[in-house]
């Protein structure tokens, strides 16, 4: 009773203050002697001011509103159980059961200035090529098409080209995976490093020659074991315009399953190499083999200066749709997009593949004849068995004419009498002999067709940007400028299909240990950026940089390169053979070691009270990373250093194992904290008698790094032990199909029971409404194609009730079930703000004894959410998807890294998920995820195998339900603040860091906690990142900031999110963010850094647009 007092008593005094100045205002204007004389005529410059004064205290009334509602909702949590905790500081039991914790004395509040919420419902104009639009207007039937099986019939008139000749660039290339049948350093050994080498020769053999590179992993690869002399050649290569670097990222990125945060480092590990080692900037991108298309990469390429981009796996009736209204170039836009911003050049190749003989037009029998690899004699010939003809003198003219016959057909698809033929496929030009095969005999065909005037064409050899500088000058248009006529689009491509009904979806899922792998690595790469950078910066500013190990940095250099190397297309995806995924996975391991090192290295120096007894002991490290074997012995004590990733301030449960039931833990300032203690499990039924699970509740500032103290107390008030009830199989309460077995967790909120054998229920509870969601199924494959096999549905049966857990704590509570073949836990966390707002789900799952299998979670809800649902691009936007009954169950499914979600008018219900994974929504209400498959037989792609090495995985996720009050357009959707930090977190998980014992002590630590004033919660720090200096692994002074404007949907009931959330529309003062550090440059860059803006003065505040992603060059002392 007496906290409502003081929150009315605080409420009102924040109201009259502002309601006084109000009436001050209006005074001083009713009583200045200035107006009087004016007789009352009051100019309407001053009434406007006045107007805006008005309405800025009006806004400033309805934030205090909301500060006030904020205190009184967390006032309220804790008074409305009717109990007072009898200690004042410890957890206890409300009259109705449920766990209440003290009150920690910090109230929050959620303050969204309204401006920050207009971008998510403002108007944007319609672009002419919706994606969404295309798919509903669509048949998708595959008729047969004649020589092009998926198209039309071509048919031109021969004067066409009188007035002007056609433009014929053709474009060497060769197609190199970093990693897929062989491993990266197998292809490289056996093949690119040949291709490299013979490009260096034959490329000087004639000046007209041209060619273009894309992966700058196997390119700097090369460059390492080149002597001077063929680097020099290289590089006078590249700078006379015969080679092109396309793209310039350290892989060609796949689209679906990778994060934006990934596909940012690969591309800035590959453009500052490029910038290191050769001073050159890539302009356009080039992406032919990634299974399908995400509007995400287009909007990178832009802001890292690119001006075009090439893309090659659409579906087939796309294609055929876009070749028939001549839109297979476009300018690409975001769908969020107010203007035109982020528009981009895209070229779209029309046919089946980017082999020869799917690209010099309709007819692969005829284009396969100028493929001259597959001259007779050779390893590989044409399918069609009519062989290439060596181009000789007499057979030139005929050979000319019938290649300029598809050129012709191939370019009616297009607006511009300008032609793009690429030349290549995977691993092409490794032997010497095919340089001069491909390039002897087109040369011979150039030669004839361009000293012919009466055939109209100039066909020579191009690169990719040759090509494009020339569509823009036909066009009478500057570089990546909007040629007339030409159409935008928004939207992406998936699902991909090349043929039939054989959708590439399958991969959004394959292999999820390893998807679930390189997230957890993600995490630990981006935090070690942080912290190393942040180490360097206070090492330089305490005089000590030469006391640093500065020789961390090549560590950090080898997780972004092995990070890089993952987002290949063939590697994230789980598309790769058994001998290279191990490949890769040992790569990742041996970078995340690395890892952990950095950042226990930084965090050494960092959480010292006094640097100069700072020491570093290469081979005794002060710190470690916690790992599953990691126990705290009672022994001893234990100070723990946690490290919060993410940059808001953190309310969160901390686990770690123990060996005591009397463990204490105090903050750095000596508060106890309540500890709840578990058991831990060694099996479904069997628990340890020597290991427990110690949990404890912490706030942890952003950035971080907060010690705490661990140790035995024979006097631990504030240890509280969990209960636990355990359910074994064919014991207790008889299951029934029908009705629910009881409700085994009941929360103020939520309640978690087993509905039959195979299904768990959970119901919440909003506003005294109750709303139920529940369940698992399991999935037989009857039929293959391609890399989506997913063409039959079975419920999952148990024929035993599955081995219960049930654990009531005050801290969390959780349900654990074991099935056959998977085992879900369900927790709760009974904490303020972000933690305690969504359910926590892990899904184990082991399907190795099983045969064509895939098992599925179906999330069955009441929410009328028609056929449309949500799911992210890349953890960067959200694309609304729409379930079609013309298409097959497989074409349904769409790639989901980070979320997805369903919505109705009344609320919004959102899967986070720490790792990638395939979604759809089948039914209204549903939303269905394929957890993992188990795959017999080969797909018929090229990889031999089929999907037999399964590892048991964790698949984790946050299931967050929200009210909301709005619907949202046809095109856009945001999430909302309370679902951008549940992400976060989900994430980035808080690193707990052991300090070893020392025999000479622990010296005397502190709190580091980085940021000098906070974030606005819509701003996202991706990465604070070490650049390179001329060395590759050492680090320069200067320091890559880069964040991302988060776009928020405000129409959600707000929440008590934990720490105080306020917005600034964009704008941040960078100078004010790090304490003691100085700012000594603040450049604006692109966002790989190879552009760089003028340099701002240093205490500039700069602004970022929503949804925008900007970098900064630091130079922080």
């Amino acid at each position: 009773m007496k906290l409502r007092k003081q929150v009315t008593v605080c409420g009102g005094a924040i109201f009259c203050v502002a309601v006084f100045s109000l009436y001050l205002m209006l005074d001083r204007v009713q009583h200045d002697p200035a107006r009087r004389q004016s007789g009352g005529n009051f100019p309407r410059s001053q009434i406007s001011v006045l107007q805006n004064r008005i309405e800025q205290l009006e806004q400033l009334l309805e934030e205090n509103h909301q500060i006030i509602s904020h205190i009184k909702d967390s006032v309220m949590e804790l008074t409305d159980t009717g109990a007072v905790s009898p200690s004042g500081h410890l957890p206890f039991r409300s009259a109705n059961g449920s766990w209440v914790l003290p009150f920690d004395g910090r109230p929050t509040f959620l303050a969204v200035k309204p401006q920050d919420c207009q971008f998510a419902v403002g108007n944007r104009d319609q672009p002419d090529v919706q994606m969404l639009d295309v798919y509903s207007l669509l048949k998708f039937d595959n008729p047969d098409g004649g020589v092009w099986k998926q198209g039309f019939d071509i048919t031109y008139e021969p004067n066409e080209w009188d007035n002007e000749p056609l433009q014929v660039f053709v474009v060497p290339h060769s197609h190199n995976d970093p990693g897929w049948v062989k491993t990266f350093d197998k292809y490289f050994t056996d093949q690119t490093q040949h291709i490299l080498n013979n490009m260096v020769v034959k490329l000087a053999e004639d000046p007209r020659r041209k060619f273009i590179w894309s992966e700058i992993s196997f390119f700097s690869k090369w460059w390492e074991t080149a002597d001077v002399h063929k680097q020099e050649a290289m590089r006078k290569l590249i700078l006379g315009g015969q080679l092109e670097i396309v793209t310039g990222g350290w892989v060609m990125t796949d689209e679906a399953n990778a994060h934006y945060f990934a596909m940012i480092d690969q591309l800035i590990e590959g453009h500052q190499w490029l910038e290191s080692n050769l001073g050159i900037t890539p302009c356009s991108g080039w992406a032919v083999d990634p299974f399908g298309h995400s509007a995400t990469m287009p909007y990178l390429l832009k802001r890292a200066n690119l001006t075009s981009m090439l893309i090659q796996r659409i579906h087939y009736s796309i294609k055929k749709h876009f070749a028939s209204t001549r839109n297979l170039e476009f300018m690409w836009r975001q769908a969020w997009d107010m203007g035109s911003n982020t528009d981009i050049f895209c070229h779209m190749m029309p046919f089946y593949s980017y082999d020869v003989p799917h690209t010099c037009g309709p007819d692969p029998k005829i284009c396969c004849q100028f493929d001259f690899k597959r001259l007779p004699g050779g390893r590989i010939n044409c399918p069609w068995k009519v062989p290439p003809k060596t181009i000789v003198e007499a057979n030139v003219a005929e050979r000319a004419q019938l290649l300029l016959d598809q050129y012709r057909k191939k370019s009616k698809l297009y607006r511009s009498k300008v032609l793009l033929v690429p030349l290549g496929d995977d691993f092409r030009y490794d032997k010497a002999l095919e340089w001069d095969q491909q390039y002897i005999n087109y040369q011979k065909l150039f030669d004839y067709m361009n000293s012919h005037p009466e055939m109209h064409v100039q066909a020579q050899f191009g690169t990719l940007t040759d090509y494009f500088n020339a569509v823009y000058k036909t066009n009478g248009v500057a570089q990546g400028s909007r040629p007339a006529g030409y159409p935008v689009l928004s939207g992406d491509f998936f699902a991909y299909a090349d043929r039939e009904d054989h959708y590439w979806t399958g991969y959004f899922t394959s292999r999820p240990f390893y998807k679930s792998m390189d997230r957890v690595i993600e995490s630990h790469l981006r935090g070690a950026e942080i912290l190393y950078s942040l180490a360097v910066a206070n090492a330089r500013h305490a005089g000590m940089a030469g006391r640093y190990p500065v020789s961390d940095y090549s560590l950090l250099v080898d997780a972004r390169r092995s990070v890089g190397l993952f987002q290949h297309h063939d590697a994230i995806t789980g598309t790769a053979k058994e001998n290279v995924v191990i490949d890769y996975g040992t790569k990742l391991l041996r970078s995340l070691i690395g890892l952990k090192r950095v950042i226990i290295n930084a965090a050494h120096f960092l959480v010292m009270k006094n640097k100069e007894f700072y020491r570093f002991y290469q081979t005794e490290p002060f710190l470690e990373t916690v790992n599953a074997n990691f126990t705290y012995k009672k022994q001893t004590d234990l100070y723990l250093v946690m490290f919060n990733p993410v940059e808001r301030e953190r309310l969160c449960a901390v686990t770690v194992l123990v060996n005591t039931v009397r463990v204490r833990v105090l903050t750095e300032d000596g508060q106890t904290l309540p500890v709840q203690l578990s058991a831990q499990w060694s099996s479904a039924s069997q628990m340890s008698a020597e290991v427990f699970e110690a949990t404890f509740m912490v706030r942890l500032p952003p950035l971080a790094l907060a010690v705490f103290h661990l140790y035995d107390s024979p006097d631990s008030p504030m240890t509280l032990r969990s209960d636990t009830l355990l359910r074994l199989s064919g014991r207790g309460v008889a299951a029934r199909a029908v009705d629910p077995i009881g409700c085994w967790l009941c929360r103020l909120r939520t309640e978690i029971s087993l509905y039959s054998l195979s299904l768990l229920m959970i119901l919440f509870t909003i506003d005294e409404e109750k709303f139920k969601i529940c369940s698992i199924t399991l999935r037989n494959i009857l039929k293959s194609h391609c890399f989506a096999f997913l063409l039959l549905f079975q419920p999952y049966h148990q024929k035993e009730p599955p081995v219960v857990r049930v654990v009531e704590g005050p801290l969390f509570s959780e349900v654990v079930a074991h099935y056959q073949h998977f085992q879900q836990t369900i927790r709760i966390y009974n904490v303020p703000g972000v933690d305690g707002l969504s359910i926590d789900i892990t899904t184990m799952v082991d399907i190795r004894d099983q045969t064509n299998k895939e098992l599925a979670m179906r999330l069955v809800t009441d929410i009328q959410s028609g056929e449309v649902f949500y799911t992210d691009l890349n953890g960067f936007q959200m694309q609304p998807r729409q379930h079609y009954l013309k298409l097959p169950l497989q074409a349904n499914f769409y790639p989901m890294p980070s979320q997805a979600y369903i919505q109705d008018g009344n609320y919004r219900l959102t899967l986070h998920t720490a790792q990638a994974l395939g979604v759809s929504s089948l039914e209204s209400g549903q939303l269905e995820v394929i957890m993992d498959r188990r795959l017999m037989q080969d797909d018929n792609r090229g990889l031999g195998q089929g999907l037999k090495d399964n590892k048991k995985t964790a698949n984790r996720f946050r299931l967050l339900l929200e009210r909301r009050s709005m619907t949202d357009s046809a095109t856009t959707s945001f999430p909302s603040v309370l679902s951008h930090m549940t992400n976060a977190m989900l994430n980035h998980e808080v690193l707990a860091l052991p300090i070893l014992p020392k025999r000479r002590g622990i010296p005397p630590l502190q709190t580091f906690a980085p940021l000098k004033s906070i974030l606005p919660c819509d701003l996202h720090l991706v990465n604070l990142r070490s650049i390179q200096s001329q060395d590759p692994l050492s680090p320069s002074p200067y320091t890559a900031l880069i964040l991302h404007r988060l776009a928020l949907d405000c129409n959600f009931e707000a929440q008590n999110l934990g720490f105080n959330c306020t917005t600034t529309q964009g704008q941040l003062s960078v100078s004010a963010l790090f304490k003691n550090l100085d700012l000594q440059l603040l450049q604006p860059m692109s966002l790989t850094l190879m552009h760089s803006g003028t340099p701002l003065a240093n205490n500039t505040t700069i602004t970022l647009d929503p949804m925008e992603i900007s970098a900064f060059k630091l130079k922080l002392r």
